[in-house]
């Protein structure tokens, strides 16, 4: 997940809000597990690895993020196995006529 705190964020943040603790918490209420938190400079204001358990899972929790106000921007990306994404491909790119055929 990749964050871009508010101004309400920063604000809570530089308070010493303790943001392991949060994320923590919400990755526990959706059966998901927190692997790192990484503050980085750039677009993102922090990146969180994580695992959760569904897409379904994954949506709620940016949906409950990006409601809290703590964030301008709330985004995920999901690790895929290239190789899967590879074998599909070709099965798809076997059956598949484009317009120009």
């Amino acid at each position: 997940m990749l964050g871009t705190y508010s101004s309400a964020g920063l604000k809570g943040l530089i308070s010493g809000s303790d943001r392991r603790a949060a994320v923590e918490a919400l990755m526990s209420a959706v059966g998901g597990t927190c692997h790192n938190i990484h503050f980085t400079r750039g677009k993102y204001d922090v990146v969180v690895d994580c695992t959760l358990p569904s897409q379904n899972a994954v949506m709620g929790a940016a949906a409950a993020i990006k409601a809290s106000g703590g964030f301008e921007i709330a985004d995920y990306v999901e690790i895929v196995d290239i190789d899967a994404v590879k074998t599909e491909a070709q099965k798809i790119a076997k059956a598949y006529a484009p317009p120009n055929s």
